[in-house]
């Protein structure tokens, strides 16, 4: 390991621990949007209302050092509004540009806006870039769209169809917190808290955008076996052939946990990857690249419980 890359991750390393200062019990979503990161990919995030996860972004982006912008999305969000506009200023047109324009967008409750904005939204992810009025405008680098979506109303909402879905490179569960950990976010605000003054709360930049860098040329640099290899294909095709799925994960799937392992590994101190570390991220990874059977969730059978079933099923190199 190189010292840029040992300092690297050290740094990226200390931002879990800052974004603690702010968000309590999260620590597995933070390493996953983390993990993203260094992955060049994009995060949806669901949870009920009122778990952090606006919050758990921001603090992200200030432990980080990175510019971050919020977008609610409304049924009546225009693409124009998220990606910009050309707008006609002293006899000319000029582009004035959208939110999407940052490195870190909060795309609050992505359902609910329609699929003409989303896919403005996803277009933009996949190509890096936006093109208006025929010329392609780049977006910052790092750029990441961490997108929250509720899982329990679906009143007025327009669920991302499943090769929408398929561009997001992780979906964290964002958990309600355990007693323990409610009682410390309520002592935190009797204390005097206040969600939208992360300063006040201690929350500050502990790494920058060149660390993101140098970990993710780390990464890139992280040594799979092909024993290794030909586990994370057999795992996801075994995602195409259990009976509970109707729609098994695609090849970018499997490329997903690729990604995903190795800088779970990089992030654990290893130069190579582990079967753990595959196994850490199969469900965040392939949760919402399948599709069960109607039968099989009015049984009450869950995406998770069968994908758990795949990797019990599936047996790991030793």
């Amino acid at each position: 390991m190189t010292p840029e890359s040992h300092e690297a991750r050290l740094a990226l390393g200390r931002l879990r621990a800052e974004v603690g200062k702010a968000v309590v019990g999260q620590d597995p979503v933070v390493a996953g949007v983390l993990v993203a990161l260094l992955c060049g990919g994009h995060v949806l995030l669901e949870g009920v209302p009122g778990v952090a996860k606006t919050l758990l972004v921001r603090a992200v982006s200030a432990a980080l050092d990175l510019e971050t912008r919020r977008v609610q999305f409304t049924p009546d969000l225009m693409p124009g509004d998220v990606t910009g506009s050309m707008i006609y200023d002293a006899g000319a047109f000029d582009f004035r540009p959208g939110p999407v324009f940052t490195n870190l967008l909060l795309a609050d409750e992505i359902n609910r806006t329609p699929p003409k904005t989303q896919s403005a939204l996803l277009e933009a992810m996949e190509e890096r870039q936006v093109s208006i009025d025929g010329h392609p405008r780049p977006l910052p680098q790092p750029f990441l769209v961490a997108a929250t979506q509720n899982p329990i109303e679906y009143e007025g909402t327009y669920p991302l169809p499943e090769a929408q879905l398929d561009r997001f490179l992780l979906k964290l569960s964002v958990p309600l917190p355990a007693r323990a950990e409610e009682l410390d976010v309520l002592r935190a605000h009797h204390r005097g808290f206040d969600p939208g003054d992360l300063k006040a709360a201690g929350v500050g930049p502990v790494a920058t955008a060149a660390d993101l860098a140098a970990g993710r040329a780390a990464v890139r640099q992280v040594q799979v076996a092909d024993e290794v290899l030909s586990y994370i294909v057999d795992l996801v095709a075994a995602t195409r052939v259990t009976p509970a799925f109707e729609l098994g994960a695609s090849p970018r799937g499997t490329i997903a946990l690729l990604s995903v392992s190795k800088a779970y590994a990089w992030l654990s101190g290893r130069e190579y990857v582990i079967p753990d570390d595959v196994k850490a991220y199969v469900v965040p990874t392939l949760r919402h690249r399948v599709r069960l059977r109607a039968d099989a969730a009015l049984d009450g059978v869950t995406v998770e419980s069968v994908l758990a079933a795949v990797l019990a099923a599936v047996p790991a190199p030793r």
